[in-house]
């Protein structure tokens, strides 16, 4: 049996964009990416603070070192520029592999830039 685990998230990003005109999915930041362990295309939960909104979506590459988090496509009508947002994956595992498994948790500073 698999279970589906909490695998990262990036914790209290704001939202820099939302752009109704697009395909849809999430631009993140590739710095952000990287140090969340998400993949480019991986489906991921974001909740927003603001609001109680609970969307899901799939990631794609922003500009590395921008800060960029944008909402885009249908996506864009659950947020607003300033909104603070938990953006979440998770992963399927066994039993056993999830209770040794430890999570990523990135908390970004302002202008969601990454901080010691």
């Amino acid at each position: 049996m698999l279970l589906k685990i909490f695998k990262s998230k990036i914790h209290r990003a704001a939202i820099t964009e939302a752009n109704l005109n697009y395909v849809g999915s999430i631009t993140i930041d590739e710095d952000l990416m990287d140090a969340a362990n998400f993949l480019e295309g991986e489906k991921v939960q974001i909740v927003n603070n603001n609001n109680g909104e609970r969307i899901e979506t799939y990631v794609i590459k922003g500009e590395r070192g921008s800060g960029v988090i944008c909402l885009n496509g249908a996506a864009a009508r659950r947020a607003e520029v300033g909104d603070v947002v938990i953006i979440i994956s998770y992963g399927y595992m066994t039993p056993e592999e999830a209770k040794t498994y430890k999570p990523t948790t990135i908390f970004p500073g302002k202008g969601n830039q990454l901080t010691d």
